[in-house]
């Protein structure tokens, strides 16, 4: 019994040292998980470096370059007090960068923990009890068949007011915006959860368990989520990218947060009007979206391929 324990234990150990080695072959998924890295402490930990407020308006500093400017602008107005420049008002377009970036990181990671955790117990419920599968899988269907942003739209519209008099107007856009996100992102989550508990329920093991009399909760959280705990993390990454991407886009449309609370698409959106004169206050904030979007994107990738034993190994 003694040389038994420590080869289970290193078995154990070495599936997850497997995993790791095949997500460290794959060079997209390690320079996207460097970025995702890189542009979540630059926003968290940045304002304690870059301390601008980014609400302050300073007019006399309104409409300063990038310092970079100066290369090919003969007498471009930079200072290097405000690197990337400022906005119509003065604001320093650095710091509202970091703060616009906390909340679209907060919106998107909130929003993808929400759709993942309606989709994996709607796809277990589905998969695992047969009576409830079939209206599970036509309520998915008409989901699937809506059109999301203009249903994420009407949305907004309809309970904007009366959530911002409730809570406020940066606390109520917040829980709009992540409740609409979550509830209209499940559907891809749960159908797959759903196909692997059903794949899940014809093996040994399970079996096995419901002849000793396991009951139903226990078969879910001993048995078939540990399993298709492969495909939800996969599935997270996914819908991470997809939260960030429809909070800037809500944003953008003018529907997101309120006009002095930066996100990235709000400053996506009040640098359109001026966007001949100063390219980079788009360009700055579409290169943290398109970025962290694409690194995300890499480690699902990566994960996808790390966490498929038919791969592992190649």
């Amino acid at each position: 019994m003694t040389d038994i324990a420590p080869q289970l234990e290193q078995e154990a150990r070495s599936q997850w040292w497997d995993v790791w080695d095949q997500f460290k072959s794959h060079k997209g998924a390690m320079m996207g998980g460097g970025f995702l890295i890189f542009i979540t402490a630059a926003v968290l930990l940045g304002p304690y470096v870059w301390t601008l407020d980014p609400q302050k308006l300073d007019i006399r500093a309104k409409d300063i370059r990038p310092i970079y400017t100066f290369l090919w602008e003969n007498g471009a107005k930079v200072s290097w007090g405000h690197p990337l420049g400022t906005d119509n008002l003065g604001r320093d377009t650095m710091a509202k960068l970091m703060a616009g970036g906390q909340v679209s990181m907060a919106v998107g990671w909130t929003a993808m923990l929400l759709s993942i955790f309606l989709g994996t117990a709607i796809g277990v419920v589905a998969g695992y009890f047969k009576r409830f599968d079939g209206l599970l899988m036509r309520l998915t269907d008409l989901f699937l068949a809506l059109p999301l942003l203009p249903l994420l739209l009407v949305i907004m519209l309809l309970f904007r007011d009366a959530l911002r008099q409730a809570v406020g107007p940066e606390g109520g856009i917040f829980i709009l915006v992540v409740i609409g996100i979550g509830i209209t992102s499940w559907m891809q989550t749960a159908r797959i959860v759903r196909g692997d508990v059903l794949a899940l329920k014809e093996r040994e093991f399970i079996l096995a368990a419901k002849s000793i009399g396991t009951s139903s909760g226990k078969m879910i959280t001993r048995h078939l989520l540990p399993n298709v705990l492969s495909p939800i993390m996969v599935s997270a990454t996914l819908g991470l990218a997809n939260a960030i991407i429809t909070e800037s886009a809500l944003s953008f449309l003018g529907l997101g947060f309120p006009s002095d609370f930066p996100t990235w698409g709000k400053l996506l959106f009040d640098a359109t009007d001026r966007m001949e004169l100063y390219p980079e206050r788009v360009i700055w904030p579409g290169l943290c979206i398109s970025l962290t979007v694409l690194s995300v994107n890499y480690i699902g990738d990566g994960l996808r391929d790390a966490l498929d034993p038919r791969i592992r190994g190649r």
